[in-house]
């Protein structure tokens, strides 16, 4: 396997590259880029270098290259229309029973406020990035390994409610885990979204803190799962799993600020990712899916 890695990073750099160092990297101890929380037991990340040159690879399944085919294109075109920094793609490929992904290591530092003020300022001009006009990509891709729909739609309530709720609500009724009646809830989800006006932006779709790093200098983002949407779903699930520090929302605040009704409608866009978890690990992302549903509702009633 590791000679189709070497082989594809010298055919891609046309120089010639022979691993001499192979450092296995888990979630949260790489300090190249993490692995991401969503990833089944298939996946494997390491730092590989020839003495000289260093890059991050990661394996999974040979059935699972699509997956490192969406994440690859998202690099590429968050690299091509936005000015924040994110790893280059090396090379992608295949071996004998692995597919690999391959990308420039980048050593990451303790973040510094300013920093992070940053971030958030670019973060907010990467949103005004809306070249497309519609709501979906070029393609459908993976939040995690579950495949996310992405069919281009003039309405932004509708591309929400089905191709986000409506279908990870069906992929746990799927597994018999019903949590009410998929019509409703999705109608429901529609409504509360129904009056906010929303210019389709290029969105990262999965940041949290553990999607991003830094060096000395900047901000990193990876692992993207890229589609144009609402600025807002970025913003929401960067506030889901623990909130990133303040000094971010205050750089997002002073170049793009948020809308009214923002804190309303993050209920609905983080219930997406909750039930992405429902239907990844069970368990407690279950009841907090059935909360947030019961608070949405309530949203309506009143």
């Amino acid at each position: 396997m590791w000679h189709y890695i070497e082989q594809a990073i010298s055919t891609e750099t046309g120089t010639p590259f022979k691993i001499v160092e192979k450092t296995p990297l888990s979630a949260g101890l790489s300090s190249g880029n993490p692995v991401d929380v969503n990833d089944q037991p298939l996946n494997f990340s390491f730092k590989v270098s020839d003495g000289n040159r260093k890059f991050f690879v990661k394996l999974n399944s040979k059935e699972n290259l699509i997956n490192f085919q969406a994440e690859a294109y998202s690099l590429k075109q968050l690299k091509q229309l936005s000015n924040i920094a994110c790893p280059d793609v090396t090379t992608i490929g295949v071996s004998l029973d692995k597919s690999f992904l391959v990308l420039d290591y980048i050593a990451f530092s303790k973040a510094k406020p300013v920093l992070w003020y940053q971030l958030g300022q670019q973060l907010a001009q990467m949103h005004q990035e809306t070249t497309h006009g519609q709501f979906g990509w070029q393609h459908d891709n993976f939040v995690g390994n579950t495949i996310q729909p992405n069919h281009w739609s003039s309405n932004w309530s509708t591309f929400f409610s089905e191709q986000r709720i409506a279908w990870q609500l069906q992929l746990l009724a799927e597994k018999s885990i019903l949590l009410g009646n998929i019509d409703f809830i999705a109608q429901v989800c529609h409504d509360a979204l129904l009056h906010h006006y929303v210019t389709p932006s290029l969105v990262h779709g999965d940041l949290w803190q553990g999607n991003t790093g830094f060096t000395f200098e900047q901000g990193v983002i990876f692992d993207p799962a890229c589609y144009y949407g609402d600025r807002e779903v970025d913003i929401a699930m960067t506030e889901l799993f623990g909130q990133f520090p303040k000094d971010f929302y205050h750089g997002y605040q002073a170049e793009y600020p948020l809308d009214e009704g923002y804190d309303q409608r993050k209920l609905v866009y983080n219930l997406y990712h909750v039930l992405n978890h429902a239907n990844i690990f069970g368990g407690i992302y279950i009841e907090q899916a059935k909360s947030m549903l019961s608070r949405i509702i309530a949203m309506k009633i009143h």
